[in-house]
């Protein structure tokens, strides 16, 4: 399975809304903020709800396996 290409960064300001939005409940808690985790569909919903525009779609990797 290829890992998710949705990344939460620095900006994320804990306020937890991604968590409770995730159909798939695949965010977790972590230290710093959540982080996604191999269930996620790319649904973006948790992209739509974040206030800090913290969280957001990079593109896969191409012509190599992602690490």
């Amino acid at each position: 399975m290829n890992p998710s290409t949705v990344v939460i960064d620095r900006r994320c300001v804990g306020c937890g809304l991604c968590l409770i939005t995730c159909p798939e409940h695949a965010l977790v808690p972590a230290r710093h903020h959540p982080e996604v985790v191999d269930r996620c569909t790319e649904c973006l919903a948790c992209i739509e709800v974040c206030p800090a525009d913290a969280i957001h779609q990079q593109p896969p990797m191409r012509g190599r396996e992602a690490t």
